[in-house]
């Protein structure tokens, strides 16, 4: 009996580890919008986009002189849209459109941030970009950093058009929780999954898988197995420097656009 209840014990105990582990380890929105696209020169639209669940998230849709290519922008874990500016930029520079959200409980999005609403924001920015803006699907590339990694490969698999470029991104919530406590969490216990590894096997379009070798937060070896998890046609670039500043090499953006340009139709 007394092993029972031990044993009893230590699951509660790890129970109440690990539901504390996901939300304060995966989300980190903040509300205030600090700047805007206008405030480095761009001209953008600032969007109230309603999702299949009818949350209403916010999100800047910013468009470039060629706009042969659109960008859809699923940020990380961290902030808000706003504390996107220096990347938007640049993709603007190279003459991408872009359209970035803010996943609900971030920025002015409304609604309770979830794995399930996370998919449907993204599904919802897409379905914008192709019918109100009547872009052409194959011309578009979905973009995920970090936490927006498991959500762009999630949104490729329901859509199979243009590209995808997964970048700095893990391959589940399972392994980041082994990288953070050291031992093996049952997927049981964990209510988030973001299984990017299992998902990644239904992409079928071209897709880049960027990482940094020296990555302190998310190991490189989890942009490997993504890589060696995916169909073809597939590329990898072995990026350096951290994991905020991996975007700072020029090369970074150069294997960018060689993947967009190659596959662009």
């Amino acid at each position: 009996m007394r092993i029972i209840i031990i044993t009893i014990i230590l699951l509660l105990f790890l129970w109440f580890i690990v539901k504390s582990f996901e939300r304060r380890n995966i989300y980190f929105p903040t509300r205030s919008i600090d700047v805007t696209p206008k405030d480095i020169g761009l001209n953008y639209e600032d969007l109230f986009i309603t999702t299949d669940d009818r949350a209403e998230i916010n999100a800047w849709y910013i468009p470039a002189h060629a706009g042969e290519v659109t960008i859809l922008f699923c940020h990380g874990n961290g902030g808000n849209i706003s504390h996107r500016l220096d990347i938007i930029r640049i993709f603007n520079n190279m003459g991408y459109n872009i359209l970035i959200f803010d996943y609900r409980g971030y920025g002015r999005s409304k609604g309770r941030i979830s794995e399930k609403g996370t998919y449907l924001d993204a599904l919802a920015a897409y379905n914008y970009i192709v019918e109100k803006k009547e872009i052409d699907a194959e011309k578009i590339c979905i973009f995920g950093r970090s936490l927006g990694g498991p959500i762009a490969i999630d949104l490729a698999t329901r859509i199979n058009k243009g590209v995808i470029i997964s970048e700095s991104g893990f391959t589940s919530i399972m392994d980041m929780a082994k990288v953070g406590y050291g031992v093996r969490i049952p997927a049981k216990f964990l209510s988030h999954k973001y299984d990017a590894l299992k998902k990644i096997k239904n992409v079928n379009i071209p897709i880049l898988i960027i990482h940094s070798k020296n990555d302190p937060m998310i190991p490189f070896e989890q942009g490997r197995r993504l890589f060696d998890a995916a169909n073809q046609p597939k590329e990898l670039y072995e990026g350096s420097g951290g994991h905020d500043d991996i975007y700072l090499d020029d090369e970074y953006w150069e294997r960018i656009r060689e993947f967009v340009e190659k596959y662009r139709k």
